[in-house]
């Protein structure tokens, strides 16, 4: 059972709250739907990377480029993010809205972090004569991890924008909604970012 404070006075609802209006169930919907086109973007981008991947044209391979260390914290801070959005949501169905506010601002924080070290990581493989015209191989890899980046980059103003909207109206059916519909979002990033790190860079080092 949900509860949230309307008028000053909280509200008990036997359902999540986002689900109380029949708008917000067809958006919540809605947006399973557009999670499920953009699970075949990415698997297209995922065939195509596996495709391509030995196709190097004489320039560095995934065993060259592919820096363990890297990966590995982009994927700590991505993965903690989850969890932490995670929390933002169960303090959202409590009706917390300074828990909600502050575990998505540590979201947010982790996020950021991630977008660091990727950002730093294309720095360095262009640095080493690794770009997007150097192969098919490294076409089809800054697509893929280029095209989650951009996700998530999308994903932290789309949040930092829910965050304002709780800031100001408090937790309502609409505001529930966007936190709910974020979070769904953002748990997806991180689904698509798990087979990045085993297809993508786990293989690439082994392969």
């Amino acid at each position: 059972m949900a509860s949230v404070v309307e008028h000053g006075v909280p509200v008990a609802h036997d359902e999540p709250l986002e689900f109380s209006t029949e708008d917000g169930g067809l958006r919540v919907i809605g947006f399973w739907i557009f999670l499920g086109a953009e699970f075949v973007l990415f698997s297209c981008l995922f065939a195509t990377y596996i495709v391509m991947h030995g196709q190097t044209a004489g320039g560095p391979t995934s065993k060259q480029l592919y820096d363990i260390k890297g990966f590995a914290f982009e994927t700590f801070f991505l993965l903690t993010s989850s969890f932490t959005c995670g929390i933002a949501t169960y303090e959202m169905r409590r009706g917390s809205k300074k828990g909600v506010i502050g575990w998505l601002l540590v979201t947010v924080a982790f996020g950021l972090g991630f977008l660091g070290f990727e950002i730093s990581e294309f720095i360095v493989d262009v640095n080493r004569g690794a770009t997007m015209g150097t192969s098919g191989f490294l076409s089809a890899f800054f697509t893929l991890v280029g095209t989650h980046g951009a996700h998530v980059t999308m994903g932290l103003f789309w949040m930092t924008s829910v965050i304002i909207q709780v800031a100001r109206r408090g937790i309502d059916s609409m505001t529930s909604r966007k936190v709910f519909i974020v979070g769904l979002y953002w748990h997806f990033l991180d689904v698509v970012w798990i087979f990045i790190f085993t297809i993508v860079y786990l293989s690439g080092k082994v392969i």
